[in-house]
């Protein structure tokens, strides 16, 4: 921080202020009105709805607008995409590198972090100026619908987060009933190509699978989203594998499988994409990549009937 500080005295000078600023308007818990705990088991809490809200993850700009305070966004970081009007909001960097200057010169009086997506440092230097910042990253069903009351809740939009978070829990489970009971259907989720790499049955993909009535063929792993080889895949022998890709229209990832013919997956052309905003980012647009990832699962099912 002190670094930073020093070669920029105009950034020193305004960080100053706002510090001062935003320690005047933080103080101990029993001051306050808005509280919330973070997904770092922290309690932040505001003396006002924050107003002037830093989303520094594509997923808390997303989650930040279903809680209903898009309007309160000033800053997001690149690819925050969705919705449309998050394309024109001011971006202060990527999610790994957050052009902290840029941020504090915005004034926000709330910033959303990500736990593991952001830098540590950069978040600290944040908090050491005095800005309130709340860490999230959902990793199940009901953690996506908690980070959108709870940030409603910050952002004083309660009734339409909570609308949100109702409309996501109840789709989800509705979902779940309709396809987790039908047959089984191994599955590959490829979450990275290089190296590569998939999700375990605690990701919260691995529990969308499920949700879908698939088995996640690497959901027994370790960690969260193991690196793999083109070998454990074939030793797997998933019947259904599911890509995304880097972009929205970016799918081949999947045509790579198809060097492999003896691959169930491939032999069956049981080779799917899903869009990977609807399903790599912890929104309510999971609702959609939950249901597209079923009924391709439910279309492995039809060719297996039919051989």
């Amino acid at each position: 921080m002190f670094t930073l500080v020093n070669r920029k005295s105009g950034f020193a000078r305004g960080a100053l202020c706002l510090a001062l600023l935003l320690m005047a308007s933080v103080a101990p818990a029993h001051e306050h009105s808005r509280c919330a705990v973070d997904d770092r088991d922290r309690e932040v809490c505001l003396h006002n709805a924050a107003q002037r809200i830093a989303t520094l993850s594509p997923g808390a700009t997303e989650l930040t607008y279903a809680a209903g305070a898009g309007t309160q966004v000033v800053a997001v970081v690149s690819y925050s995409d969705y919705p449309a009007e998050a394309k024109q909001v001011a971006s202060v960097g990527s999610h790994t590198r957050i052009d902290l200057e840029k941020l504090v010169g915005l004034a926000p009086d709330l910033v959303i972090g990500w736990v593991t997506g952001n830098p540590a440092e950069q978040l600290e230097t944040l908090e050491a100026l005095g800005m309130p910042v709340f860490y999230i990253e959902p990793r199940d069903v009901e953690g996506v619908a908690s980070a959108i009351e709870r940030l409603a809740r910050l952002a004083g939009t309660e009734t339409a987060g909570q609308a949100v978070a109702d409309n996501f829990r109840n789709t989800m489970s509705a979902l779940e009933e309709r396809y987790r009971d039908r047959e089984s259907i191994p599955t590959f989720y490829q979450v990275w190509d290089e190296p590569l790499m998939s999700v375990n049955d605690q990701h919260l993909i691995g529990q969308v699978v499920e949700i879908c009535g698939g088995e996640n063929v690497f959901g027994e792993q370790a960690r969260l989203v193991p690196r793999i080889d083109d070998e454990a895949v074939l030793a797997a022998n998933p019947e259904a594998i599911f890509a995304g890709g880097m972009g929205e229209e970016n799918r081949h990832w999947l045509t790579h499988w198809e060097q492999y013919p003896n691959l169930t997956a491939v032999a069956e052309d049981n080779l799917f994409f899903v869009p990977p905003s609807l399903i790599q980012r912890p929104t309510p647009r999971l609702m959609e990549g939950t249901q597209l990832l079923c009924e391709k699962l439910d279309i492995a099912r039809q060719k297996r009937e039919r051989s």
